[in-house]
């Protein structure tokens, strides 16, 4: 008869990461990025439970985009008054808050439940190459 390994939430050793955006496309960084907040790369992977590591993401903005995406893609938000709806294309995103594009695209390929709420914190995004969690000692992700 052979046992079942249950992963456990003391069994859980949690890394940190941390990933240069310079010149990289949005949707592959960011599949890669959700991948490690998942913990999908990890043998314990338990699609329930929190298993993933910490990720920091460094220049982010300076993505790259495929195609016309620049002008073309339209991220929206609403102020929840009548006519509060705001729209914002990816090029004046990256340049006033280039944070929220990164975040959006890794939020968008998370679980869309408590989980994926607790896995989106683990996620620090920062605009230039400086991050405040050195004593951390962060992986560099390749």
């Amino acid at each position: 008869m052979e046992k079942t390994y249950v992963t456990k939430a003391g069994d859980i050793q949690r890394e940190w990461y941390v990933v240069d955006a310079e010149g990289q496309n949005l949707g592959r960084l960011a599949a890669r990025i959700a991948a490690l907040l998942r913990g999908k790369h990890k043998p314990m992977f338990t699609p329930g439970l929190d298993t993933g590591d910490f990720v920091i993401v460094v220049n982010a903005g300076k993505i790259t985009v495929t195609g016309k995406k620049m002008d073309e893609k339209i991220y929206y938000r609403h102020s929840n008054y009548p006519g509060g709806l705001k729209r914002i294309s990816l090029r004046d995103q990256l340049s006033r808050h280039p944070t929220r594009v990164i975040e959006a695209a890794v939020r968008g390929m998370l679980p869309k439940n408590r989980l994926g709420r607790a896995m989106i914190k683990k996620l620090k995004v920062y605009a230039t190459a400086d991050h405040p969690h050195a004593a951390q000692q962060p992986k560099p992700l390749a």
